[in-house]
């Protein structure tokens, strides 16, 4: 073997053997890491042009090296990029093919900073990126929930607790209900990225470097708000991989709680809603089936991002500071969560809107149940009787309407007065599903004029963004 061989790796200058074949493909990460080739080239730029600032290029060498690079971008924007297993990582195939274009300037790329701190400055660019467009998904998801929830202010439909009819609320303010849900999470997904928007450009290996870099300057260059602190967590932080991974499972759980719920209403049990032909398959045997499978898979999808989240927590629990082979790992995990939470939320985005109620079989079944007990005790509350008592009175109602199956609505006024001798006519408002909903006119509450009053808030706080 000759020194040719032995030494044709950008680092293999100390070695005197090739690497194995297989430890070659089992260390090998560009089949993967290859998604952070642009972001790995506008941290390139940025860092060239630090350099030439600190004198370390002059002019012609930067001009070569900002000409090279948009000619790689090109190449791997049009597919052309000849990938090789063999330089093992996006950096050094970029860096290899580079040198081939622009020659000895194209070697000198790589001073003052190492593979540790590019790679963590890659990652950050690159998720910065992902969280933006996942933050506009998600908006978009949001302001679909919204309008779907003014329109639908006066439909009634039955609230649950245990999964069995409690009192009836409005459609509308079920689906406020998952806006919530949803803007906790655009919230822990901003806090994702401001913690995230620190550069770690210029740590170098892990203690920095000798050379007279301005890590400011390159901070300011790539859109981050500082330079990170300190070299050894520059390079060894994965926080917000971990927290971004965080997010992804709160938001997919948040998805399937409302798939669960998509996938039982349009059930012919309940038959709350229809859901639009094209989010939804048939089956090959049985040609009257309509299977919700978008909400199905959704609602699968929540446990492969819990699996991506215990994934990068595993892998970080026993590093040693600073960096570690290890983390090589975080990136698969990474991107199928990118990619699973972005297909969720267009899948969403496009499905809930067009939600249709089937608002009569809502509005029955919100009436059975007894779901107006708690209404029959607070009237009684206001006409002074204590809540203890009251609640005892709307007790025996029930019984006694599910002795005679019967509805509360339904026991005329003689035998509600064996129970309590103060009720009036006017107790029939109470006890209708509608009286119920819109006696409930508070902030959070669930009368048609408070939905769309909050609507209109989470509009606005939407518009904001």
């Amino acid at each position: 073997m000759n020194d040719k061989d032995r030494t044709s790796k950008l680092w293999g200058g100390r070695f005197h053997e090739a690497t194995d074949s297989f430890v070659q493909r089992f260390t090998a990460s560009v089949e993967f890491d290859r998604r952070l080739a642009l972001h790995d080239i506008a941290g390139s730029l940025a860092h060239a042009g630090m350099l030439a600032r600190a004198g370390v290029l002059d002019k012609e060498e930067l001009r070569s090296i900002q000409d090279g690079l948009q000619q790689v971008r090109g190449k791997i924007e049009s597919g052309e990029f000849n990938w090789s297993v063999e330089l093992e990582d996006v950096h050094m195939n970029i860096e290899a093919r580079l040198t081939e274009l622009i020659g000895v300037a194209g070697r000198k790329l790589h001073t003052g900073r190492s593979r540790n701190d590019q790679v963590a400055t890659d990652l950050r660019l690159y998720l910065r990126e992902a969280i933006d467009v996942i933050a506009g998904e998600l908006t978009g998801l949001q302001s679909g929930l919204v309008e779907l929830a003014a329109e639908q202010a006066d439909t009634i439909m039955p609230g649950f607790t245990h999964l069995q009819s409690a009192q009836p609320i409005s459609f509308g303010h079920h689906l406020l209900a998952w806006n919530e849900m949803l803007e906790r999470d655009h919230g822990r997904l901003q806090d994702c990225r401001g913690r995230l928007n620190e550069s770690p450009l210029g740590a170098a290996a892990l203690a920095g470097t000798t050379y007279p870099i301005d890590r400011a300057h390159t901070a300011g260059a790539l859109g981050f708000s500082k330079p990170a602190e300190n070299s050894l967590d520059a390079v060894s932080d994965r926080d917000f991989v971990i927290e971004f991974c965080s997010f992804g499972a709160v938001l997919l759980t948040h998805l399937s709680r409302m798939s669960e719920e998509l996938v039982l209403w349009t059930s012919s049990q309940f038959n709350f809603v229809e859901l639009p032909d094209r989010f939804c398959t048939g089956s090959s045997i049985m040609p009257q089936k309509k299977n919700p499978d978008v909400p199905e898979l959704v609602r699968g999808k929540a446990g492969r991002v819990n699996g991506n989240l215990m994934a990068v927590l595993t892998l970080m629990k026993s590093q040693p500071l600073a960096y570690n082979r290890d983390n090589q790992e975080d990136k698969e995990a990474l991107f199928d969560t990118v990619d699973t939470v972005l297909d969720c939320l267009r899948a969403f985005a496009g499905m809930a809107p067009a939600i249709t109620p089937n608002k009569e079989v809502m509005r029955q079944a919100a009436g059975r149940g007894f779901s107006t007990a708690t209404d029959l005790a607070d009237y009684l509350v206001r006409l002074g009787v204590p809540f203890r008592d009251a609640h005892e009175v709307a007790g025996k109602a029930v019984a006694h309407a599910i002795e005679t199956d019967t509805e509360l609505a339904q026991l005329s006024l003689e035998t509600l007065q064996g129970w309590c001798a103060q009720i009036r006519e006017d107790v029939y408002e109470v006890l209708t599903v509608e009286g119920s909903v819109a006696a409930r006119d508070h902030i959070g509450g669930t009368s048609p004029a408070q939905v769309r009053a909050a609507a209109q808030r989470a509009r606005a706080l939407l518009a904001a963004r």
